[in-house]
């Protein structure tokens, strides 16, 4: 028996304490972040925000943003952090959500997302040819960087603990870990 593709309707039904996605027809509805996951993609974006967007005390040429909604094909998907080229986003869309893929996107693992943001997420940002994804963990302290070949992701880079890093795409500017992971 085939089994019934979940709706937009359903995802929209869900209850406000949680994240509702949409991968391969399941829904998927994840508590709203707890404290370290917040705060790590709060403080990611930050990071990022002036360098990538503004261009202040780096290049520019990106629109950055905090849970996007994402349509790719059938599939909703709500990156924590997601990053697009001026070039192909030369505006913020205006509308609840984009279907235009990103260039480079972060989920923040936690125990309730981490096998959702790896088996089931993954495979569609592959095929949509999101060309950066990023892995991190502030539990664990980890960063992991991955850049898609051809049709999967090979693992460029694994940063642990509290040392600054530089990590492709945004190689321009080093990254505050000890701030990010909430540190200080």
């Amino acid at each position: 028996m085939e089994r019934k593709r979940a709706t937009y309707a359903e995802l929209e039904a869900l209850p406000d304490n949680v994240v509702g996605e949409i991968v391969d027809g399941v829904l998927y509805a994840s508590p709203r972040p707890a404290g370290p996951h917040m705060n790590a993609y709060s403080r990611l974006g930050y990071e990022l925000m002036g360098p990538f967007t503004k261009g202040k005390d780096g290049p520019g040429g990106w629109i950055i943003g905090d849970e996007p909604e994402v349509h790719l094909a059938e599939d909703v998907l709500v990156p924590d952090v997601a990053g697009w080229r001026r070039e192909r986003m030369p505006e913020p869309y205006r509308t609840p959500f984009t279907t235009l893929a990103p260039d480079w996107l972060c989920e923040i693992l936690s125990p309730s997302t981490k096998t959702l943001d790896r088996k089931a997420k993954l495979p569609v940002y592959a095929r949509e040819g999101v060309r950066h994804v990023w892995l991190m963990d502030p539990v664990a302290r980890t960063l992991e960087v991955l850049r898609l070949e051809g049709a999967q992701y090979t693992l460029v880079a694994t940063h642990v603990g509290s040392t600054p890093v530089r990590a492709e795409p945004f190689e321009a500017i080093e990254l505050d870990l000890p701030f990010i992971w909430g540190d200080v």
